[in-house]
């Protein structure tokens, strides 16, 4: 049994304009004790996804359709008799069993509020310790995710913290009970590039010690190369291609996928960096086809006109796209 399993997710956004389609059914699993990535463009609808599942989604936003389980129970709102239910179940399953790694840190962290109150009431929240037992919970932690003199820089505020210690402390307090599922929203975007490696690191080996599942969301290939064993692409609201990690790096087939990986350095070739020409698709009104059908350099008129046909290559590797579908066809009419 999957620890996550989305089934023909889709999320709405209400606004002055119209409807925004964010997430068009979509379905993945993630199993225990694994690292699955999530890439695309902003506005791809990947963190869109991962706030459905933890039940952050804004005002305006809904699940319309799908479902989300977690450990076997089903966590969407519809499946409580209401919506007090369904917040009390979530905050018992938020830092408890699931828990995210926001991107910044100054949007989650209080800025009145003393570092080690703020992790150590996680900690409280979710399990019956004293205070004491608590504090020291929190310094354990604040040392395993490499913050120097963690029982004095327990009464700082986050202020008085680096971009990159306040990541690490992120980091702590989503580890504080222990969770079997880790998300990671872009943890690294606003780092140095010397930093994003050691929080890539430092994400990497709590993985392993706690053997927990982590979701990694991106906009960059390169950051999921070393950490994930699968990879989801995401465009439009849809994913496009998933496979794993060999099979998206050294086989991609969806041209969305190749056109990311073009924009990955590459310190072994002296390849220029290319960027994909064109915008994303407007989700308040969802193209009928392919969504990348306007920026892609091999689109067919089916493109345009209907969703593609998932091909699957192995048991890991599904792609979308009607180009794939006509290889494949063409192979057979050959054989």
């Amino acid at each position: 049994m999957a620890l996550l399993d989305v089934k023909n997710l889709c999320v709405d956004f209400h606004t002055d304009q119209g409807t925004v389609h964010a997430v068009r059914d979509i379905s993945f699993s993630v199993g225990e004790s694994e690292a699955v990535g999530i890439v695309g463009e902003s506005g791809s609808g990947k963190s869109v996804t991962m706030y459905s599942v933890m039940g952050l989604l804004a005002g305006n936003g809904s699940i319309t359709g799908g479902s989300v389980s977690l450990n076997g129970q089903e966590i969407t709102e519809s499946a409580f008799p209401d919506h007090k239910a369904y917040e009390a179940a979530m905050d018992q399953i938020r830092g408890n069993q699931m828990a995210m790694i926001f991107q910044d840190p100054m949007t989650f962290l209080n800025p009145v509020v003393k570092i080690g109150k703020q992790i150590t009431e996680v900690i409280k929240n979710h399990q019956k310790v004293t205070d004491a037992e608590a504090r020291a919970r929190a310094i354990e932690l604040m040392g395993q995710v490499g913050i120097p003199s963690p029982e004095k820089r327990l009464n700082q505020y986050p202020h008085e913290f680096s971009g990159g210690m306040r990541q690490r402390i992120i980091i702590a307090i989503a580890l504080a009970n222990n969770p079997k599922l880790i998300i990671a929203d872009e943890p690294t975007t606003a780092l140095d590039v010397t930093i994003q490696a050691q929080v890539l690191d430092l994400i990497r080996d709590m993985k392993e010690k706690m053997n927990s599942s982590v979701i990694m969301i991106t906009h960059d290939l390169g950051v999921v190369a070393s950490l994930c064993d699968r990879i989801l692409i995401m465009y439009g609201g849809k994913i496009v291609e998933s496979g794993s990690d060999r099979e998206i790096f050294y086989d991609p087939k969806h041209p969305y996928t190749r056109g990311l990986l073009q924009c990955v350095h590459n310190p072994e070739k002296k390849e220029k960096l290319k960027p994909i020409a064109g915008s994303p698709p407007d989700l308040l009104k969802p193209p009928a086809g392919c969504p990348f059908v306007d920026r892609c350099p091999e689109a067919m008129k089916v493109c345009k006109l209907y969703m593609p046909e998932v091909t699957t290559y192995s048991a890991t590797h599904q792609c979308a796209c009607w180009l794939e579908e006509a290889n494949r066809r063409k192979g057979e009419n050959h054989g």
